[in-house]
């Protein structure tokens, strides 16, 4: 296939880095635009970003000179990395333009008509685009510490059901972005609050598990209660997890169900779409941050200690990496999707990329 042309806005961001880093190679995707805020524009990208990365900037970003967030710049689609508080205004007036947004933003997540969307646990939703009243259209990311919880409540849900979900989160300082948490804040510490992050915990997986019904989502019927730490570790969301079934079922039948979960996104090929979507563990060590974070590129969800609740009936630890899976990978894996049922396509009235910097 002719590879879509692939705005970023918020590029010089720490999200923003993520998608140059993981579109940089990208078989169906090139970037064609990068996008910030007015302070950057008219810089090249290496001279206006603050690359956190490991690895150098890639070659072909390197030199391209970074555009304002306005309609108008030259591709057929945008990733969204920008900041909640200037995201809803920038992404609607994009889709307004006739721009397809794949948004990491919290800022549209909750609207009926725009999809919050894992492709394996909701790819149905997508449908939702059909209601919104605009030439182009928004799909959301959820939050990055619920990507991991649903996508390890999903074959649960579907095999046994679930009424009560207790989650304490350890997440990840990567989550909270550059320059993120100070260092005399955190070090050999941890900070029990990160403002918001439990509502979102307590709301979007009822609107991800929920079912598509006469074109709108009924939210999944289950009560939810969250409490979010913030710990010294560079990537990798940890979540201690309990939850209370519908039908009952052994620590061995989870499991089981986990393992035995029918991947929608399976055979269609989707280059960012990992394998094993769940990675279950039976030693009682894992799964890790440091060790396991990175598993499938960082899009494998990983369980562990699968076990008896004294209080509800199981328990679980799930992991997930929050700047991948969790942010700019899972927003790359929903273009995919979208390019995989014929909802994203070229843009034939798009303007002319932006040249490269000489």
């Amino acid at each position: 296939m002719q590879k879509l042309r692939a705005g970023i806005l918020g590029a010089t961001g720490a999200v923003g880095q993520q998608f140059v880093r993981l579109l940089a190679d990208h078989p169906w995707f090139d970037i064609s635009v990068l996008a910030a805020s007015e302070r950057s524009a008219g810089k090249r990208y290496f001279e206006a970003v603050n690359w956190i990365g490991s690895d150098p900037i890639p070659d072909s970003v390197r030199e391209m000179e970074v555009v304002s967030c306005e309609p108008g710049i030259g591709c057929d689609f945008v990733f969204s990395g920008l900041d909640a508080k200037v995201a809803g205004g920038i992404e609607s007036d994009f889709a307004a333009a006739g721009y397809a947004v794949i948004s990491n933003a919290r800022n549209h997540r909750m609207r009926q008509d725009v999809p919050l969307l894992i492709p394996e646990v909701n790819p149905e939703h997508t449908a939702l685009i059909d209601a919104q009243n605009t030439s182009g259209y928004i799909v959301t990311n959820p939050n990055c510490s619920t990507v991991g919880l649903v996508c390890a409540l999903k074959p649960i849900v579907d095999a046994f059901g679930v009424d009560r979900v207790q989650v304490s989160t350890m997440q990840a300082l990567s989550g909270a972005g550059y320059p993120g948490v100070s260092s005399l804040d955190i070090l050999g510490n941890v900070v029990p609050f990160i403002g918001g992050e439990e509502d979102k915990l307590e709301t979007e997986p009822l609107k991800l598990l929920g079912a598509l019904e006469n074109g709108a989502v009924t939210p999944y019927r289950a009560t939810l209660s969250a409490q979010c730490n913030r710990v010294p570790v560079l990537d990798g969301h940890m979540e201690t997890v309990s939850l209370s079934l519908k039908r009952t079922a052994s620590p061995e039948a989870v499991v089981g169900a986990l393992r035995g979960f029918k991947n929608p996104l399976a055979g269609l090929g989707l280059p960012t779409a990992p394998d094993p979507f769940v990675a279950v563990f039976d030693d009682p060590r894992f799964p890790q941050p440091r060790r396991h974070s990175n598993l499938g590129r960082g899009m494998t969800v990983s369980v562990g200690r699968v076990r008896s609740c004294n209080v509800l009936d199981i328990r679980m630890v799930v992991l997930s990496h929050n700047t991948v899976r969790g942010a700019a990978g899972g927003a790359i894996l929903n273009a995919e999707l979208l390019v995989h049922q014929g909802r994203l396509s070229s843009r034939t009235a798009a303007a002319p990329a932006t040249e490269k910097a000489s």
